[in-house]
């Protein structure tokens, strides 16, 4: 199974897209990039807008070529209503539109639907279900909240399997700092884990200390408690310029057990570069 990140918070722009090839099909997960739209009361940066293109000619690229696209959610850097061309005749699993969703992503899920009406090949919804492809399973957990409360919503964690590989990719969980976000993690004992980190960049502020506590302790379970070899940790983790120093108890923990903890651009064989980060230095 090959596993390749198109865009991420890491690669410069807001973004979990990631490409899983198997033996049976190509699958896209979270077809969609977007930019901050304030950071330090800073509109984005030209490279940010530059790197923004690049990425979501990738992205597009690779979903042309994809048989399964994914959307775990209706935030715009997760899924992109604007170019609906993007899944025509795609076998396409959503988060589901009318049960745990918010005002906000009801509006947004009830448009997409509409822009792509007609195009894709079928349309699933994928709350807490399993699909099989071949050799290749895909389970989805339960809508599970977006972050540490339903305030901004549900997602639905991917498990994508083939032979004796797995890969999880948690979409938005913000830790997980949450049992339920957890457990699914755990069950699916994942060989790649693919992980929103803690949204620490608003710690004190929309993320609390014990939300960041809650999110290392579940990171060491899973390092200790499944047989993951290399953990992502990025999203809403790299928005924040101390992320090193905020993971140090994670990488500590994951040395003892041999696990490879890094984020999708080193995984991808770059370096990882935080525009969003860092835009009061650009600016400056």
């Amino acid at each position: 199974m090959s596993v390749r990140p198109l865009a991420f918070d890491s690669f410069g722009v807001r973004s979990m897209a990631t490409h899983v090839e198997t033996g049976d099909l190509k699958v896209l997960v979270d077809p969609a990039v977007a930019l901050g739209p304030s950071r330090y009361k800073l509109p984005p940066h030209p490279l940010e807008i530059e790197r923004l293109k690049e990425t979501w000619a990738d992205v597009k690229k690779f979903a042309s070529e994809s048989d399964v696209l994914i959307i775990t959610h209706f935030h715009y850097d997760h899924h992109n209503p604007e170019e609906p061309e993007v899944y025509r005749d795609k076998i396409l699993y959503i988060k589901d539109p009318e049960t745990n969703i918010n005002k906000s992503q009801i509006g947004r899920s009830s448009y997409f639907l509409k822009r792509i009406k007609g195009l894709p090949g079928s349309v699933e919804t994928a709350d807490g279900r399993e699909f099989h492809h071949g050799a290749t399973t895909i389970r989805f957990s339960p809508a599970v909240c977006h972050g540490t409360n339903p305030r901004l919503g549900y997602v639905v964690e991917v498990s994508i399997s083939f032979d004796d590989e797995k890969v999880v990719h948690t979409s938005d969980v913000e830790g997980p700092s949450l049992e339920e976000q957890t457990v699914f993690i755990l069950e699916e004992d994942p060989d790649l884990l693919i992980l929103d980190g803690p949204m620490t960049y608003m710690l004190g502020f929309r993320y609390s200390a014990i939300s960041l506590a809650s999110s290392i302790a579940n990171i060491n379970r899973i390092i200790t408690e499944t047989s993951v070899s290399t953990v992502i940790l990025d999203h809403h983790f790299m928005r924040d310029l101390d992320y090193e120093k905020r993971a140090a108890d994670v990488r500590r923990c994951a040395e003892e057990h041999g696990v490879k903890v890094i984020t999708a651009a080193e995984y991808a064989g770059r370096e990882a570069d935080i525009l969003e980060a860092r835009r009061r230095e650009l600016y400056g």
